[in-house]
């Protein structure tokens, strides 16, 4: 069977309205899909710049996380014994004290930083010293009064870095524990210093707060008379072959 269609009449008539309609449309298509180009690539901008900032605060937290909780320097531990010299004359040996302390050294800072636990058998008190041979000064905070004193470094009682570094760590071994003997200093207070920021950071970041005060070292023949009205305390410490008794006055 032959299936005859029938064409309406108005389909010519349509047609080219169609192709005019079509080709209105083609028109702005290109213009649309540019525009839908652009917000695409915005948003793609935008997404990425934003990706960019959380990785870079990332790296940064990152760094400045390692940088102040992290520890960057290597803490030694150390022990010596001392000769003690309150023993009797009839003893027949002389019988040693132990002292053990930590250092923090930092070498490529020429700084010394020591903490001086509470003793087991003196009554110095516990310390922390900072040698800064940068500007020549150590500072002593007496962790049991909560003041600061600064004096000027005394070389030929510390060691420099590098050989401390190496003595603390023969001490940590522990296979390396040498009985010493004790060399005594006296410091006097002479003032008190009331801008602790001219001292450099170190010593800055132990005495902020405190109240820090200027020594000078005393002959041991001179002020015997008045050393009944003085109040003094002693910190037992040591940053050489020899332990070192600290004793600061006050008047």
């Amino acid at each position: 069977m032959v299936k005859i269609a029938f064409q309406s009449p108005f389909a010519h008539k349509d047609a080219p309205a169609k192709e005019a309609a079509e080709a209105l449309v083609a028109e702005k298509d290109p213009e649309v899909g540019t525009q839908g180009h652009e917000h695409s690539s915005g948003r793609c901008l935008l997404t990425l710049l934003g990706l960019a900032f959380i990785l870079a605060g990332v790296v940064v937290g990152g760094a400045c996380i390692y940088k102040y909780f992290m520890p960057r320097h290597k803490v030694f531990r150390g022990q010596m014994c001392y000769v003690g010299e309150d023993r009797q004359d009839d003893s027949p040996e002389p019988y040693f004290l132990p002292i053990a302390e930590e250092a923090d050294i930092r070498e490529d800072d020429n700084i010394a930083i020591i903490d001086v636990p509470v003793p087991r058998f003196s009554d110095s008190d516990p310390a922390a010293i900072v040698h800064d041979f940068d500007r020549l000064l150590t500072a002593y905070l007496d962790l049991q009064l909560g003041n600061c004193y600064v004096i000027p470094l005394n070389t030929s009682i510390v060691m420099p870095p590098r050989n401390l570094m190496d003595l603390f760590a023969k001490l940590a071994t522990g296979s390396y524990l040498p009985q010493t003997y004790l060399v005594h200093e006296e410091m006097v207070v002479t003032e008190e210093i009331d801008n602790v920021s001219d001292l450099g950071i170190f010593i800055y970041q132990l005495c902020s707060g405190k109240e820090t005060f200027r020594l000078k070292r005393r002959d041991k023949i001179n002020g015997l008379q008045k050393r009944s009205a003085e109040k003094c305390h002693s910190i037992l410490h040591f940053e050489n072959m020899f332990v070192v008794e600290t004793k600061i006055c006050q008047q």
